[in-house]
């Protein structure tokens, strides 16, 4: 019977007179006819014993109904990248969606919403009405530093969503044109500290995580570089090949590198990558600094645990399909598998790192 009926007709039960009177007759009959002739005597429920038990029956006539929780999930679900079709974090989600979506049991629909800062993803999560783990968004590092940089900040990075789960992170480093005259990092930061300033390098927004870093960077050295905001990563890569800054912070330059358009003078992981075993890391080269933007997704605030603990198990156990690691490993990125719990507490610590950089560039909010 469907549970829809079911709970109908609990619902409509309730304790009438002749319920009353069928247990009253049940519990005071004393005797009851024998096979053998005679009465057979049946101990009387008399006094508080009786009435606890008519309490106890007309309780359980008028029981409210207990509904069912909904599967989950139960329909298709969304997931917004922030970022245009056909880059390299479009190409990583879609691969490891397509796994999940195979262990989840429903399709799970991309919807890519560029621009604004890449925060647009979030934003929907916050503005999200029905908030029940169907509406999920791929969260990136200008999420993390976007608002502290507004009066009115549209959200709260660390409180106003549910963080699923962290997944992979960037290839982030300095890069600049292959006859660049600066081959290696030490050669970019002695020419920044005899020209103070005259160093550019591009980077993908003002307060993003390739800017804060170079700045981080600098401060280490005691130099000063001018950083040039552009729109993606694609354009500070061209105007560092036309000639038009000096070098270019951020990810996209390895294909580049590759082809030999570019140099790259470190790398910001953990260790040298495979596909560039010469490139040495910053902590190699004395900065202790290792940022590679990680990034996950995360749903609407607050929900229920066991959603969020069905959206982790399926993606955890999608991290290592064959076919997003084929994706992973052609952008040279490697999985870095956070669950919510570690995730949540990862992305307090990126805040307030952000908060205290910004807050020396003089771009915090007041």
């Amino acid at each position: 019977m469907p549970a829809r009926q079911v709970s109908m007709m609990i619902v409509h039960l309730r304790p009438t007179r002749m319920h009353r009177m069928v247990i009253a007759r049940r519990c005071s009959s004393t005797f009851r006819p024998s096979p053998k002739g005679g009465n057979t005597p049946v101990t009387s429920i008399n006094g508080p014993r009786r009435r606890a038990i008519l309490a106890a029956g007309a309780g359980l006539l008028a029981a409210p109904a207990v509904r069912a929780q909904p599967a989950f999930p139960n329909r298709p679900l969304r997931m917004i990248i922030p970022f245009a079709p056909g880059g390299g974090t479009d190409l990583q989600m879609r691969a490891l969606c397509d796994a999940a979506s195979r262990r989840l049991g429903q399709p799970i629909v991309i919807e890519n919403r560029s621009g604004g800062g890449a925060i647009l993803g979030a934003m929907a999560l916050v503005n999200d009405r029905s908030p029940d783990g169907h509406l999920l968004s791929q969260m990136p590092s200008n999420v993390f530093s976007y608002p502290l940089q507004q009066r009115n900040a549209p959200f709260d990075p660390v409180n106003d969503f549910s963080w699923i789960i962290q997944i992979t992170g960037y290839v982030f480093g300095i890069a600049v044109r292959a006859d660049s005259p600066f081959r290696t990092l030490a050669d970019l930061i002695e020419h920044a500290r005899k020209n103070p300033g005259r160093v550019s390098y591009g980077s993908t927004s003002v307060g993003g995580v390739p800017h804060l870093t170079t700045e981080r960077i600098a401060e280490h050295f005691g130099v000063e570089m001018t950083n040039v905001p552009y729109r993606g990563g694609h354009e500070s890569i061209t105007a560092v090949i036309n000639g038009t800054i000096t070098a270019m912070s951020g990810s996209g330059w390895t294909e580049f590198v590759r082809n030999g358009q570019m140099r790259a003078l470190c790398s910001w992981g953990p260790r040298r990558l495979a596909s560039f075993p010469d490139v040495p890391t910053l902590k190699e080269l004395g900065v202790d600094i290792v940022q590679t933007g990680p990034y996950g997704f995360a749903g609407p605030k607050n929900l229920p645990a066991n959603v969020v603990a069905t959206l982790h198990d399926a993606f955890r156990d999608s991290l290592n399909d064959p076919a997003h690691l084929a994706v992973l490993a052609s952008a040279d990125m490697e999985v870095d598998y956070l669950g919510p719990r570690d995730y949540a507490a990862s992305v307090a610590r990126i805040v307030e790192q952000n908060r205290a950089v910004l807050g020396r560039l003089g771009l915090l909010a007041g």
